[in-house]
């Protein structure tokens, strides 16, 4: 079963690029930007299936073909709106400690040890927070923190923070979270101290959602607001056209029988609607 939408097409491949020449290279732009030392935030909007992660994925691959960057890719999910930094522990889980269904508690705090020890972070101080994010049970070595939820959180919030900003200081960082629409609060909070870092960091922070959701964050040097419309008539029928060429006869035939707008909508549904899935890193090197 797949997890995501990149897992989804990845058998049959995306839709064809077309008509968004203009955007990709904004994204391309903002990124050599924050190769030069200066962190952008660029928030992408659009209705859903309009083409957010197709742009999204041709950024991750531009990133991933350099040697000297880090990609972070996270994605929110309607199902843990209300689950506190699902998208950060899923990236933690899944990508920087890469756990295993089949590794004990004590296996899972070793790695986190070795993963905390890498950004010279306390572990005394440390591993607690992190281990109640994870879910982990704290061996003896350990004692749980004298903090109230809210101090807790806040630690919690810094010490993500600091490992992104010490994974920037040595190499460029594409952090994208795709989906706020379905975020919860406290991953909300930590984007905000991310925005806060403005241009100090090499970040680029790449966030998509869908137009019902107002990003809290506005009239920022480092900020560029990018909405995704509706292709004209004339690049539709040429992206349908590569479609149905690529899918063959049957494919060919359904859309000689008529429906050209409804088909063509559809197989940009198909193969990128906004889903609930989260996704592993298509290559690069993947943190935090």
């Amino acid at each position: 079963m797949a997890r995501s939408r990149l897992e989804a097409v990845g058998s049959t491949g995306w839709t064809p690029l077309v008509g968004r020449e203009q955007e990709i290279g904004l994204l391309v732009e903002r990124w050599a930007q924050v190769k030069e030392g200066v962190g952008q935030v660029v928030l992408l909007s659009g209705e859903a299936g309009i083409g957010k992660s197709r742009l999204v994925q041709v950024l991750q691959e531009h990133v991933a073909a350099e040697p000297q960057a880090w990609l972070t890719p996270c994605q929110c999910s309607p199902y843990y709106r209300n689950t506190a930094l699902y998208p950060i522990i899923d990236l933690l889980e899944r990508v920087a400690l890469r756990f295993e269904r089949e590794e004990s508690p004590q296996q899972k705090l070793r790695k986190l040890e070795g993963f905390l020890v890498q950004y010279g972070l306390p572990l005394a101080q440390v591993v607690p927070l992190f281990a109640t994010l994870l879910s982990l049970p704290l061996t003896a070595d350990y004692a749980p923190l004298p903090l109230s939820p809210e101090q807790q959180k806040q630690q919690t919030l810094q010490a993500l923070l600091t490992i992104l900003l010490r994974l920037a200081a040595q190499q460029p960082v594409l952090f994208v979270m795709e989906d706020l629409h379905w975020v919860d609060p406290t991953t909300l909070e930590f984007l905000s101290l991310l925005v806060d870092q403005g241009p100090t960091a090499r970040i680029l922070a790449l966030c998509t959602f869908r137009p019902d959701f107002s990003p809290p964050w506005t009239g920022r040097s480092h900020l560029t607001q990018m909405t995704l419309h509706r292709l004209p008539r004339q690049q539709a029928t040429e992206m349908t056209d590569r479609v149905a060429q690529r899918q063959g006869p049957a494919t060919r035939g359904r859309r000689a029988g008529g429906g050209q707008d409804r088909w063509g909508a559809a197989v940009c549904r198909g193969v990128d609607e906004d889903g609930a899935g989260v996704r592993a890193a298509p290559g690069a090197r993947g943190a935090l």
